[in-house]
């Protein structure tokens, strides 16, 4: 299969246009349909994340996506360009509702992490000075028609 390459502006609105064209691609490249639902939300999980960093740091560059089915597996590449030091990727804090302090910062970020290895059958975090990539793929059974 060749690679298919997706990139979006970050914005929320748009990752669920991601996972729409990542499950898509998924099918057609033999993953299972009883996988396609962790394939979608571990995608939107990452891109999520991706967004709310860009949105922190780097508003005007995209989220890059790469699709790619080798061998017996599909596999999805979720690239942000935050710095690695600012590389948290959680959304910024709430201002202060009644008083109450949120702090949605980095733990969120976490749990988001968690969420992705939770549901990918295999996740790689490589975290650089050029940004942040969360690599994660899934079995794919049947012959890929890309």
């Amino acid at each position: 299969m060749a690679t298919v390459e997706l990139s979006f502006s970050a914005l929320p609105v748009h990752v669920r246009t991601a996972r729409l064209i990542v499950t898509a691609v998924a099918r057609r490249s033999g993953v299972a349909e009883a996988l396609l639902d962790e394939v979608r939300l571990a995608v939107g999980e990452a891109c999520s994340r991706a967004v709310e960093a860009h949105r922190l740091h780097c508003p005007d560059e995209p989220v890059r996506l790469e699709l790619t089915g080798s061998g017996r597996r599909f596999e999805v590449t979720v690239s942000d360009t935050v710095p690695g030091d600012d590389a948290a990727g959680g959304p910024p804090p709430r201002p202060d509702e009644d008083d109450l302090d949120f702090d949605l910062g980095e733990g969120t970020a976490e749990l988001g992490l968690a969420v992705i290895a939770g549901l990918a059958d295999d996740v790689e975090i490589a975290t650089t000075p050029k940004g942040v990539q969360i690599r994660m793929s899934w079995p794919a059974e049947a012959e890929a028609t890309i």
